[in-house]
């Protein structure tokens, strides 16, 4: 009876033993988990979009269709008027200085590709409801013609007039952007020089609007740009190795601020050319690093399934509230 009792009074023991070491390491992974929040950067990334963000607000904003001069940079450099469209947020005013994001289309798109055209606007939407919500701060959206030449002339070949899409860089910095700055209160409104605003602007696309969002918002202009998001990038788009050797022609000043790329795995179109640009850039640039990085990829093919949650995950980044 003695040898029972004991037995079963070391079950006890060992019983005792096991839940007090359960708790212990259940209080300890409850005080990690409580660090990682409180050293974990200003955005959660989400794998899909909530409802809400999909629906019109009653605080809307407004979107402009606009026209501005520029010259045919893929042709003979002969001056032409082209078209944007710009989503301003709701209460806007000249009173406020905003910030600016340059929204950019896939190979067979244009300005109307991400639909900002009207009250349907998935994007209108998602802006409005994050900044209803008091998740980011009201920003600019411009949505160009990422073919940075005038296509419409005679004789244009249709099977090599994507190469356009390369001398959107010229658009940008001689043409589109300080069109805007002289038209909206943004911070580059009266500065010095267009880069005085670099770190209120940021270039995002889908496809080939993300192949320019690197190639030429990352690599060429820097000195404008400090945030980026590229979803599903193109089969043209910069390797690691040749961003990493592209951004030391650029002053360490000349920041990044985030860096977000987005792509879906069953993507056969863009997944190894997204890869090869984001996936692994970590270890050959001393520019990028866990704080103003991220690589996102979920299941999902080269689509606005894709593209529009990489637009409301890195409009979330770009505006977060500091």
């Amino acid at each position: 009876m003695m040898k029972k009792c004991l037995m079963l009074l070391a079950s006890c023991l060992l019983a005792a033993g096991t839940i007090q070491t359960a708790c212990a390491e259940a209080e300890q992974n409850a005080i990690a988990d409580a660090i990682a929040q409180e050293t974990a950067t200003d955005y959660v990334l989400d794998s899909t979009i909530p409802g809400k963000y999909l629906t019109n607000c009653a605080e809307q904003g407004t979107i402009e269709e606009i026209y501005y001069p520029t010259c045919d940079y893929f042709g003979d450099g002969s001056p032409y008027t082209k078209r944007a469209f710009v989503y301003l947020p709701y209460g806007y005013t000249a009173e406020k200085q905003y910030k600016v994001l340059i929204l950019c289309h896939g190979i067979g798109g244009s300005e109307y590709e991400w639909g900002m055209t009207g009250t349907s606007s998935r994007v209108m939407k998602i802006m409005d409801q994050l900044i209803h919500a008091g998740e980011i701060e009201p920003f600019i959206v411009v949505t160009p013609n990422g073919k940075a030449g005038d296509l419409s002339k005679p004789g244009i070949d249709p099977n090599t007039s994507y190469q356009s899409f390369y001398k959107f860089g010229q658009e940008l910095r001689n043409d589109l952007l300080p069109w805007i700055d002289a038209h909206y209160s943004t911070y580059g409104s009266g500065a010095a020089a267009l880069g005085d605003a670099r770190d209120h602007r940021g270039m995002a696309g889908l496809s080939m609007g993300g192949m320019q969002t690197i190639n030429i918002g990352m690599c060429e202009c820097l000195d404008l740009f400090s945030w980026f998001g590229a979803f599903s990038a193109c089969p043209t788009t910069y390797t690691s190795a040749q961003i990493a050797q592209k951004l030391k022609a650029f002053p360490e000043e000349d920041e990044i601020h985030f860096f977000y790329n987005l792509c879906g795995t069953d993507d056969n179109v863009a997944y190894p050319s997204a890869s090869a640009a984001a996936k692994n850039i970590l270890p050959v640039t001393d520019r990028l690093n866990e704080d103003n990085y991220v690589w996102q990829e979920k299941p999902g093919g080269h689509d606005f399934g894709i593209w529009y949650l990489g637009f409301y995950n890195f409009a979330r980044i770009f505006g977060a509230k500091k």
